[in-house]
């Protein structure tokens, strides 16, 4: 199993300090979580059924064509490899470590590609992987460079691979509307701008041949009734959607100028989470973890390419305890040079 943020229990454990005492900021989870509606007992009682109406409204969220809901969008990188026979796979690193591994779990040759390498190895590959934004660089990439790149692979049978998890904040940078073109595919993740992780749902926006096979991989009833009901009303609550993107938005601006204000400018990020790469990146995590704020740690392969991801504090007395522990952190530590 790979390493993910959000290991509390672990992190607990090793360092001493109860869970309930953490400010969690290790995950590029929304810390604003939707209400739950009430779940009627049925759906407890009986197998969820496919046309209650949760497809309809990712469909209308996502402004896609059509939509196969899953058990998370983890769920469907596993699955991904095993609906295609054979070919050579790029993925667009650094990104979400699971990408590659699933790919080389199911016996396909992986190649990892820095951005300006792409065009370059383009015309080697059947299978490239993109995550846009990144995880946990940021870099957004545009629709035309993405649908250049798909062109090229469709071509000769290949497929564009995009995880859109992070795009809820940046609609107009979404490919979902062009998910009717053969051999491309879209993630979307359903926990992460809703802050409901636990409930573990996600889509594939693709093509429904794509999308057959696809629904053969994961099963009969892959998501939950319960989930079913709540993955439908938080579609739908239209002001809901407005008001956590406005306060993502801002939450964003703050972090940045936090870290900032103590010489830690990200390099890059998005509305949920920052990323930072510095030679302090480990000095940085254990200090913080020791006073019960847990980041997540990038080993590089030498401290300057190590690199932190901080995810958003939840309300004022989070946002002061992490200015707290970066100003005790400032006067350990000389300012970098």
């Amino acid at each position: 199993m790979l390493e993910h943020g959000g290991r509390l229990r672990a992190a607990a454990q090793h360092y001493g300090i109860d869970q309930a005492d953490w400010l969690d900021l290790s995950t590029g989870i929304a810390p604003w979580s939707w209400p739950v509606p009430d779940i009627p007992q049925r759906a407890w009682a009986r197998l969820p059924e496919t046309d209650d109406g949760l497809e309809a409204a990712a469909c209308a969220y996502y402004g896609a064509p059509q939509v196969l809901s899953v058990p998370g969008s983890q769920a469907a990188i596993q699955a991904l490899p095993r609906v295609r026979s054979a070919g050579r796979v790029g993925v667009l690193s650094p990104c979400y470590a699971e990408h590659a591994h699933a790919w080389r779990k199911s016996g396909f040759m992986v190649r990892e590609v820095g951005e300006h390498e792409v065009d370059y190895f383009l015309d080697s590959l059947d299978v490239l992987v993109v995550v846009n934004p990144n995880n946990p660089t940021g870099l957004h990439l545009s629709a035309e460079r993405l649908l250049e790149w798909h062109a090229r692979l469709a071509e000769r049978g290949g497929w564009l691979v995009v995880d859109e998890a992070f795009m809820d904040n940046t609609p107009p940078l979404s490919l979902a509307a062009e998910t009717w073109r053969i051999g491309l595919i879209v993630l979307r993740s359903f926990g992460k701008f809703f802050g409901l992780a636990g409930v573990r749902l996600g889509f594939v926006l693709a093509e429904p041949g794509l999308l057959r096979l696809l629904a053969q991989e994961v099963g009969p009833w892959a998501v939950s009734g319960p989930t079913r009901i709540l993955g439908q009303a938080c579609l739908r609550d239209r002001e809901g959607q407005v008001q956590q993107r406005l306060r993502t938005d801002q939450a964003r601006d703050r972090l940045v100028a936090l870290l900032e204000s103590y010489g830690l400018a990200p390099q890059g990020g998005c509305a949920l989470f920052q990323w930072l790469v510095t030679a302090e990146a480990q000095a940085i995590y254990e200090f913080c973890a020791r006073r019960g704020v847990l980041l997540r740690l990038f080993e590089g392969l030498t401290p300057e390419a190590s690199s932190l991801r901080f995810g958003l504090p939840l309300d004022e007395a989070d946002w002061r305890r992490l200015h707290t522990v970066l100003f005790e952190y400032r006067k350990e530590s000389p300012w970098p040079r």
